[in-house]
Parts: structure tokens; C-alpha cells; sequence
């Protein structure tokens, strides 16, 4: 199975992922810490990271679940594009597919939550909150589950995720 959590920087997809990892022992694939990487490892040219850590998360989603294992995908997901690829990792693996929305309603909230949290990875710079507000972030046309942390908190979203497994 693969889990995708898709929305803007700060509304909680983070804290969602590690309480789905904690209770189902999936795989955790963070696009915030695969594309650090990249730009620590100097493998790309400035400082754009591009699409490329999408791609490496596509083929890390692919292998794990390739070997049987589920997988957790933290990422903004922003665009058609992006969402579409990973709908084809899971079919290329015949794994069933849970795509996930996470937004933040309360926009005071997500301004305090996107101000206010530090970097958890290293060399990582946050967002700010104008880039968030800036984001190229196109609206869903396709189903998925909407979960809205201004009145979820991560365990009632994990166990919401979690209870539309089908297992």
C-alpha cells in the first residue's frame, strides 16, 4: 500500500506521517529530506532542486513496495503532474493507492504553525509564510481523502488514513 500526503508546507503532513509510520510500520519517504540531500550532496547545480527529489521518491516508493512493503509519501504534491506519478508507482506495483489532503482551514493557525516551527533537518531552511502563501499549488480534479487539521488532531487523521487501508 502506498500513502500519499499531499498538501502546503505547515498544515500538518509531517506529524501525520510519523504518527501513520508509528501505528502501521510503513516505509517513510520525507521529500523535504531526500531533496536536502540532493543540495548537501552538491549533485545538482545550485541550489533548484527541481523535480528530482520526486523522481528519487517515485523509484524509493516503487522499491519498497516492490519487496512488499508500505509506503508513506510526505511531500507537497503540488501539481497534476506529481499527483499522477504516483498513482502510476502504485500501479506499477499493483499496490492499492490512499491519496491524502491535508489542509489547514484555520489560517491563522497554519501562519502560526508555518512561523513558528524550526528545521528538523539539517541544512533544511522552513518556508516561510509568504512562500507558502506563493506556492504553485493546483486544486485537486481527482478523488482523494480531505483531512483538515484545523480540527483533526494527527492521531484522529492517522486513524482515519489508517481506517481506509481496507485490510
Amino acid at each position: 500500500m502506498l500513502i500519499v500526503l499531499g498538501g502546503l508546507p505547515g498544515t500538518g503532513k509531517t506529524t501525520i506521517a510519523r504518527e501513520i509510520v508509528a501505528r502501521s510500520r510503513a516505509a517513510y519517504l520525507r521529500i523535504d529530506t531526500i531533496e536536502q540531500a540532493l543540495l548537501s550532496a552538491r549533485v545538482l547545480a545550485g541550489d533548484v532542486v527541481g523535480p528530482a527529489g520526486y523522481v528519487v521518491a517515485y523509484e524509493l516508493a516503487r522499491a519498497n513496495l516492490a519487496l512488499g512493503l508500505a509506503v508513506v509519501a510526505d511531500c507537497v504534491n503540488p501539481l497534476p503532474v506529481t499527483r499522477k506519478a504516483w498513482r502510476a508507482v502504485a500501479a506499477s506495483t499493483s499496490s492499492r493507492l490512499i491519496e491524502v489532503e491535508i489542509v489547514c482551514s484555520d489560517i491563522d493557525e497554519h501562519r502560526r504553525r508555518v512561523t513558528q516551527r524550526g528545521a528538523d533537518i539539517p541544512g533544511h531552511v522552513p518556508p516561510t509564510w509568504a512562500s507558502v502563501q506563493a506556492h504553485d499549488y493546483a486544486p485537486w480534479t481527482t478523488q482523494r481523502l480531505l483531512i483538515d487539521t484545523a480540527f483533526a488532531s494527527a492521531a484522529e487523521a492517522a486513524q482515519s488514513i489508517l481506517s481506509h487501508r481496507g485490510d
